[in-house]
């Protein structure tokens, strides 16, 4: 099972030269908690904006069209379909940025795992593909107000993809 998960705000950004729109400690705890264990499928600027590389305990996937370009601690492929069939090697798998493979794997993907932030960010340059009602049913929903460690209310939703 191919998933895609990621945070985006009212109007789909994802993210602002390079970095996440905001800390949000809830959804990190979230994002550590779904991913463990399992593939990470991402670009090359999303593996080089994390903090600590590679994520610990996930199997790490860097999709790269640089083709002498290789990550240590991470399997480096240079064309989806050989990222897609890594991918698919496991049970689940996980597609984590950025906005380009996003835009690529959305198509492939079985399950996505979107916190809703609900803010706006005016100065935002990478988005998200729309989630179309037409392709994705939501099956779970949990709403978070704000408090001291997370700025702004959220949602954590789960859609999957509706059967042709």
């Amino acid at each position: 099972m191919l998933n895609i998960i990621v945070a985006i705000d009212e109007n789909n950004a994802i993210g602002r030269q390079g970095e996440l729109l905001c800390h949000l400690p809830a959804d990190l705890q979230h994002f550590k908690a779904i991913t463990t264990g399992h593939t990470v499928l991402m670009g090359e600027r999303t593996w080089l904006s994390l903090p600590h590389r590679p994520l610990p305990h996930r199997r790490n996937i860097v999709l790269t069209d640089r083709v002498s370009e290789t990550f240590d601690g991470a399997i480096t492929v240079y064309d989806l379909q050989e990222a897609l069939r890594l991918a698919n090697e496991e049970e689940e798998a996980f597609v984590i940025g950025g906005g380009m493979v996003y835009r690529q794997c959305i198509a492939w993907a079985d399950r996505l795992y979107i916190t809703h932030i609900h803010h706006t960010w005016h100065d935002a340059d990478t988005f998200f593909p729309e989630i179309l009602p037409s392709c994705w049913s939501e099956v779970k929903r949990e709403e978070f107000a704000a408090d001291d460690n997370n700025p702004y209310d959220f949602s954590f939703v789960t859609y999957e993809r509706k059967k042709a």
